[in-house]
């Protein structure tokens, strides 16, 4: 058996695989599982953090999410399991009534699953997205304007915040870049996480739609705590601990259709 009071790198690769695997560490169950105490940990985690593994929180650590790529190159990752989350998604989709759809590649699925049938109104600040809504016959588009940023592939800053003032919204689909049950919904753009706000607080329901890579993860800005969330849309083999804790915020959970093999 490690002594890993002795062997703090031993100590810290558990600690890395953890976050791996759970997103999220507690300093109180490592301490007892190691059998080091939660100062140890707590050194451990700070190393950790400066690595950029993981973001220190109140009692313990959740792992830090990747820096995205560009929205181009984000488009084929995941593409079949993002089609599934589309398809629930859109499911949510009430005819006759305003909806945002915020930029990403994942809500880039729920425009494209959208049935064709359904009549309503979609405003979004993203070019891809609003092309894509146009293909049907039935819905009106409101593209917003300004300046476009690559990475997240969306128009951001004062002229479409300025836009959506005079706006309400039924329902508004937002992207996220992380989302944690204590540390809520976070982006890594900070235009972006002030225009996601925005947008939110003109929705009477909020929809989340992630990719289970992102399920508990942080990044750097907040946008809002998880009982704003309305709804969230998850991947079918998100493990069902990982989603318990927004379902007691009272978030309505949705898993996405498993994907059939032929």
């Amino acid at each position: 058996m490690l002594d890993y009071a002795a062997l703090p790198e031993q100590r810290q690769s558990l600690i890395r695989d953890l976050l791996r695997k759970d997103g999220r560490v507690a300093c109180v169950k490592l301490s007892q599982e190691l059998q080091v105490s939660e100062h140890t940990i707590r050194r451990d985690l700070q190393e950790l953090a400066r690595e950029g593994v993981c973001k220190r929180v109140y009692g313990g650590a959740v792992v830090l999410s990747p820096a995205s790529g560009s929205f181009g190159d984000r488009v084929e990752e995941g593409r079949a399991g993002k089609a599934l989350l589309g398809k629930a998604g859109a499911q949510l989709i009430r005819a006759g009534g305003c909806v945002f759809i915020d930029a990403g590649t994942t809500n880039l699925a729920v425009a494209k699953a959208i049935p064709s049938e359904l009549s309503l109104t979609v405003v979004t600040n993203a070019p891809a997205i609003a092309a894509e809504a146009m293909n049907s016959p039935c819905l009106e588009v409101i593209m917003l304007g300004g300046r476009m940023q690559a990475r997240t592939g969306a128009a951001l800053g004062i002229t479409p915040l300025k836009q959506v003032e005079d706006m309400r919204f039924d329902q508004c689909f937002l992207g996220a870049c992380a989302l944690d049950a204590a540390e809520g919904l976070t982006v890594f753009d900070y235009d972006d996480a002030e225009f996601k706000r925005a947008v939110a607080s003109r929705s009477n329901e909020v929809i989340v739609a992630l990719t289970s890579d992102k399920i508990p993860s942080v990044a750097r800005y907040k946008v809002m705590s998880c009982d704003a969330i309305s709804t969230l849309v998850v991947e079918h083999d998100v493990s069902r601990d990982k989603v318990a804790s927004f379902i007691e915020q009272g978030v309505d959970v949705r898993f996405s259709a498993a994907e059939i093999r032929r």
